[in-house]
């Protein structure tokens, strides 16, 4: 991907961004499959992981600052996602809920960072992999909380509809549990990060490419990159927006799995 203040143009014409800028060449040329987003999704595993476990290392009665970030972090997973939608069961799904919520913000945040600047969800195969994980967590507490007859049998046939209308109904709930929900849930998360870092793209290589215009034109540029900058303070409240909406439907979708009935 270019750089968000390189050249962008082709001679005297500007040549906008698209989604061919998010498809990336591998990082060294004899190993095919280590990408950018690759790599910084790793690398998202490691500082969270670092970072929590620093945090926790010296806990204390009086908190440093270190700690009070990472117990903020954590409660707010624990009361918002946790103990409100899953009740007293909350504990059996707090690790995996915790982590998704701050993997997910990791790699968001990737993208308004100076010299990384590339959002992993931008790429929909990773939002894919995680809406996959969620729906296999969400089916496997189901079967094991319902039993395999009951599950499928609730799935197929909702309790308190008319018989004919299973005709119609069935297939469409057969549909919602194995795929539309896993594939709304993963496009939501890939769409949010690749719309918004192609409106910053665009801004910051349009505004660069309009600052070496005529006088005008450089006014007009400056303006662009000016919304460029608020689109950034934008682009973080809805990085966040979607670790948590995230996380949020995963933890609705157990809760469902948990129910009687679903």
């Amino acid at each position: 991907m270019r750089a968000l203040l390189n050249l962008s143009a082709k001679g005297d014409e500007f040549v906008p961004p698209s989604s061919r800028d998010f498809v990336l060449p591998p990082i060294f040329e004899d190993i095919a499959f280590l990408t950018k987003p690759i790599l910084f999704s790793f690398v998202a595993a490691i500082l969270v992981g670092l970072f929590f476990s620093a945090s926790a290392r010296k806990a204390a009665v009086v908190p440093s600052k270190f700690q009070f970030a990472g117990e903020l972090v954590y409660g707010f997973v624990r009361k918002d996602l946790g103990t409100e939608i899953l009740g007293h069961e909350f504990r059996r799904f707090m690790p995996y809920l915790f982590t998704l919520f701050t993997f997910i913000l990791t790699n968001n945040i990737f993208g308004i960072v100076p010299f990384i600047q590339f959002p992993t969800f931008s790429r929909i195969s990773f939002a894919y992999v995680l809406g996959i994980i969620a729906f296999g967590v969400f089916h496997y507490v189901g079967l094991r909380k319902q039993g395999v007859k009951k599950y499928i049998k609730d799935i197929m046939f909702m309790p308190g509809v008319p018989k004919p209308v299973y005709i119609l109904l069935t297939p469409i709930e057969i549909a919602t549990y194995l795929v539309v929900r896993p594939l709304t849930l993963s496009l939501r998360l890939f769409a949010n990060m690749f719309a918004g870092h192609l409106l910053l793209m665009i801004f910051f290589l349009g505004g660069e490419h309009l600052l070496q215009g005529a006088v005008a034109m450089k006014f007009v540029g400056v303006l662009s990159f000016g919304m460029g900058i608020a689109l950034t303070f934008f682009e973080f409240l809805v990085q966040c927006l979607q670790a948590y909406i995230f996380t949020l439907l995963t933890a609705l979708y157990i809760a469902g799995g948990l129910a009687d009935e679903h």
